[in-house]
């Protein structure tokens, strides 16, 4: 979802709900704790020089049971962030505390609330990295360590 996505989205409600991708949801006492321009240069494995940039939130809740975001503060908050942004109509990305550490996420808008989307790695030079194609899709945990080898730790070949 792109940032006027968003604003228009936000426009068409009377509350603000979001809805995580197993189905549960963010407490409705939530902060936007940040808002910002989020630029990443670097270097894929085929050599290539890239340059992405989103606009990220951060979603955070305590424990002020009472606080609720209206479309007027996201307006605020939105509005407090443009002169970083630059007038750029960047997609989304929000982060959230997941189970052990901060998940990143996409954001979409359907019947009323917005709901975070997973979002995967992968391989951006796949025609130079050698994996042929019927293997590029990740078995995530689906894959084991060898038994065991004459060297492994405690195996008594050393």
């Amino acid at each position: 979802m792109k940032l006027s996505q968003f604003i228009s989205s936000i426009d068409s409600i009377k509350e603000f709900t979001i809805q995580l991708p197993n189905g549960t949801f963010v407490p409705p006492h939530f902060h936007v704790t940040e808002m910002g321009l989020l630029t990443k240069n670097f270097i894929d494995c085929g050599n290539v020089v890239r340059d992405e940039k989103v606009i990220t939130f951060q979603v955070w809740f305590a424990g002020d049971l009472e606080h609720r975001l209206t479309a007027e503060k996201v307006h605020k908050i939105i509005h407090a962030s443009e002169k970083l942004f630059q007038s750029a109509d960047l997609e989304l990305e929000v982060e959230y505390q997941d189970a052990q550490t901060i998940g990143k996420f996409g954001i979409e808008f359907q019947n009323g609330i917005f709901q975070l989307t997973p979002k995967q790695t992968t391989c951006l030079a796949q025609d130079h990295c050698g994996i042929p194609a019927d293997k590029m899709e990740p078995k995530v945990g689906g894959w084991k360590p060898k038994e065991s080898s004459c060297c492994s730790p405690d195996s008594g070949c050393c």
